[in-house]
């Protein structure tokens, strides 16, 4: 298959490439600097270069592919407290690259969140989120829920809910931000009890999940990309203040948002998840590690040391 991949040098998609290309496909990647276009040919893959923001771009490389994965977002604007508009520019780039398959049955695949599914119990592959409000995952979730209806348009659409950390060697998403956070407060802290759930998956796991998807996955699909249902945020923050050496403290409600900053938003929801549907569907099996013995690792202490300096 011919693939056209956004984000394709990014944390994700710099480890979906080579995926794709190890099982026969061919590549083509979006790259929207001169660097990431350097590090798509040097892994085999052809360029097209323009960003989310190319609309006409996206439309006629989607138009000239087998397949489409989809995996890039603005984090850059996201992770800095512009996670709305980061959000609206996606929708604009998805509507784009699905109108180009319709009518095709060539493969969409979408990369999603696992965030403010189900709160409070083990979310499945069948649970979809409650639309209400303006929630910027709410606006992430209408998207996917776009993508699933295309199916009936002639699109083998599929959406992969990744977990709110995929993690690994060169991370810079919610870990890494906690982590900050950390060291700037001079304390590791977790909401309340601490005791709500994030699901995790290794990146490399989340590579091959995203390759098995664009090749079988069928039309109107959601996929799990959820290695461990769930992860109590207490955990973590035991994990990184005995990495920092600093204490570990439970924050109140009505101070997280002082705390956590942007992230407060995020860091207090209960979003366990289970992966039973996608494993069996396409055959599934995470084998990285754990995020808690990633963490124990010490890559992730390391890299911040190093862009503090």
């Amino acid at each position: 298959m011919r693939v056209f991949v956004t984000g394709a040098s990014g944390w994700i998609g710099s480890a979906v490439v080579p995926e794709l290309i190890r099982a026969g496909h061919q590549v083509v990647g979006l790259a929207r600097s001169d660097a990431s276009a350097e590090a798509l040919t040097a892994a085999g893959a052809e360029v097209v270069r323009g960003s989310l923001d190319d609309l006409d771009v996206l439309r006629a490389a989607a138009a000239d592919s087998d397949g489409v994965i989809h995996l890039a977002f603005k984090h850059d604007v996201a992770f800095s407290g512009g996670f709305q508009s980061a959000a609206e520019a996606d929708r604009r780039a998805v509507d784009v690259l699905t109108e180009a398959l319709v009518g095709s049955d060539r493969p969409f695949v979408l990369a999603s969140g696992l965030a403010g599914l189900k709160r409070g119990r083990v979310a499945t592959e069948q649970d979809m989120p409650v639309i209400e409000g303006d929630s910027p995952i709410l606006i992430r979730a209408v998207t996917a829920q776009a993508v699933l209806a295309s199916a009936e348009r002639g699109v083998r659409s599929s959406v992969v809910r990744l977990s709110p950390t995929c993690h690994g060697d060169g991370d810079n998403g919610f870990m890494t931000s906690l982590i900050g956070i950390a060291r700037e407060k001079g304390v590791s802290g977790y909401p309340a009890e601490g005791a709500n759930r994030w699901p995790a998956v290794h990146r490399l796991d989340a590579a091959r999940l995203f390759r098995l998807a664009v090749e079988k996955a069928p039309a109107g699909t959601v996929l799990h990309g959820a290695a461990e249902e769930g992860v109590p945020l207490r955990e973590i923050a035991e994990v990184i203040g005995r990495q920092l050496k600093l204490p570990t403290v439970s924050v109140g409600a009505e101070d997280l948002a002082g705390h956590f900053g942007w992230m407060s938003g995020f860091v207090g929801l209960d979003a366990p998840a289970s992966n039973a549907a996608t494993r069996a569907l396409l055959d599934w099996d995470p084998t990285g590690p754990s995020l808690l013995a990633d963490l124990e690792e010490g890559h992730y202490f390391r890299a911040t040391e190093d862009s503090t300096v």
